[in-house]
């Protein structure tokens, strides 16, 4: 049955399906954690900020690796490292749900998110691969419907099983449905030759190395910036470490014969500012899905759970779009949706400037929040899909995974910056300058500190417009007359 599988002209969409587990495992895992932390710090006696190293540390890890991880796939076979990150992923969460104490829990999640970049940075290189480049919009939109689809049900899974049993569940749940996705992975993907680059060429420990503490340095900054004070010495002399990686970083890669993430791609239009659009993109976009949760609960008095089902239309927009986005970027080419796709994005955070107030329309928040939803959809695929078109084969899984980062960075960065902005403007209307103080009684302050932060928003969107524009390309399909074939074989390593 297997080499039936493997042979049939459907074959891609069977690699597509196996990865789309992996994927959605990983995202209704975020999700369903976020929802029992709460239950972790009452369980461990402790502080909210204490146990959100939970999450903390599973994001640095993830950011930290993915991008080393990809080019380690190219190099040795994304196969291996996938079931590998699966593997690693599996076994972690059994330990984090059979944890003794806090700091327990907190390693083996930062462990995990040593397994879920090894996921994350091979999952889509292997899914772009065995796509022609006429599919390649149709098979990253459809991979982001998938990602949204977790989003939606990790918070309300999550919130089943914390309430069914307790918040060991949430980790436990992992293991059996791990243990499945392995044995399928192994099955179906394809044990394909490694893209790797010619023989004699090493792994660039260095540009790993340096790229890690960049990554590591710019997080912790921007992640502890409004906590610290942006001026205090830690942010200071952490934002020097982290430029001063950067440029080694950088500067490392240009004169390493086999470099980690070839620097001169960046000087290609397509590639260099379709990885700033990115970043602009999620910059301008991600706060906004951070702050209106405090707006409806603590302004708005609406429950978790009410809050929950109005978030849900605006998350349904990218899960329905997706596909459709990816399919017209590959009939009619990238910039017209890009383009098309921010200035939607734009044009809603605009709206919000003006349109805001302590007592806005439940409705107008949600049809906003989709219409920003909807412009991240037109964007997302297309501009990935630019961006891989772009790069040899053998360099997607480096690629892949720098697309990732462009995301992760950037949404701590816009979540970080608008926090900042809200809180220096309740500061300056005498309120204290903190989200937990935000209730109704200061809901003016806080609202016309998110007028800010949404002017802040659509501002940073119109940057990312102009990075899209700039890109010169007018995206016209890559004529492929068929798929690369997946080289298959019955060994199931």
């Amino acid at each position: 049955m297997i080499s039936r599988i493997k042979n049939s002209s459907n074959y891609k969409w069977w690699i597509f399906a196996t990865i789309a587990i992996g994927t959605f495992l990983s995202v209704v895992d975020h999700g369903s954690v976020l929802i029992a932390l709460p239950s972790v710090e009452s369980h461990f006696e402790t502080d909210l900020p204490t146990v959100q190293w939970i999450v903390v540390g599973y994001a640095l890890a993830i950011s930290v690796l993915i991008l080393p991880m990809g080019r380690f796939g190219d190099m040795i076979g994304r196969k291996r490292v996938y079931v590998g990150g699966m593997v690693i992923f599996v076994i972690t969460a059994f330990f984090a749900g059979a944890a003794p104490n806090l700091g327990f829990l907190i390693v083996a999640k930062i462990i995990q998110g040593v397994g879920s970049a090894m996921v994350q940075s091979s999952g889509i290189a292997m899914v772009v691969s065995s796509f022609p480049g006429t599919e390649r919009g149709k098979a990253l939109g459809t991979h982001m419907s998938v990602v949204g689809t977790g989003a939606i049900a990790g918070p309300a899974i999550g919130g089943l099983l914390v309430s069914a049993f307790d918040w060991r569940a949430v980790f436990f749940a992992n293991v059996p449905i791990g243990i499945v996705t392995i044995i399928i992975s192994m099955l179906i993907l394809p044990l394909s030759k490694p893209d790797a680059p010619p023989e004699g060429q090493r792994f660039d420990w260095g540009g790993a190395i340096l790229s890690g503490l960049a990554l590591l340095g710019f997080l912790l900054v921007v992640g502890n910036g409004d906590r610290l004070g942006w001026t205090s010495m830690a942010i200071l002399l952490g934002a020097i470490a982290t430029v001063v990686s950067g440029i080694s970083f950088v500067l490392w890669e240009l004169i390493y014969p086999s470099p980690m993430l070839e620097m001169r791609l960046f000087k290609r239009k397509v590639f260099g500012f379709g990885v700033a659009a990115g970043w602009f993109s999620f910059l301008g976009s991600s706060a906004a899905r951070f702050m209106m949760p405090f707006y409806l609960q603590r302004v708005l008095e609406l429950s978790p759970r009410d809050v929950g089902f109005l978030l849900i239309p605006p998350a349904m927009c990218m899960v329905m779009l997706g596909p459709i986005t990816g399919r017209l970027s590959d009939q009619f080419g990238w910039r017209v949706l890009t383009v098309g796709g921010l200035s939607l994005s734009a044009i809603a955070c605009f709206i919000m400037v003006f349109t805001l107030t302590e007592a806005s329309p439940e409705l107008l928040i949600v049809i906003i929040l989709m219409a920003q939803s909807s412009g991240m959809a037109l964007f997302n695929s297309p501009n990935n899909s630019s961006i891989l078109s772009a790069v040899d084969r053998s360099q997607y899984g480096v690629v892949s995974a720098l697309t990732q980062l462009v995301r992760n960075s950037a949404n701590v960065t816009s979540i970080a910056v608008s926090t900042t902005v809200v809180v220096a403007v309740m500061g300056a209307k005498g309120v204290e300058p903190s989200l937990d103080a935000v209730t109704p009684d200061v809901a003016d302050a806080f609202v016309e500190g998110l007028r800010y932060a949404f002017l802040m928003l659509g501002g940073l969107l119109l940057i990312g417009i102009t990075f899209a524009l700039l890109r010169g390309e007018r995206g016209k399909p890559i004529q492929v007359p068929k798929a690369e074939p997946v080289e298959a074989s019955t060994e199931t390593d």
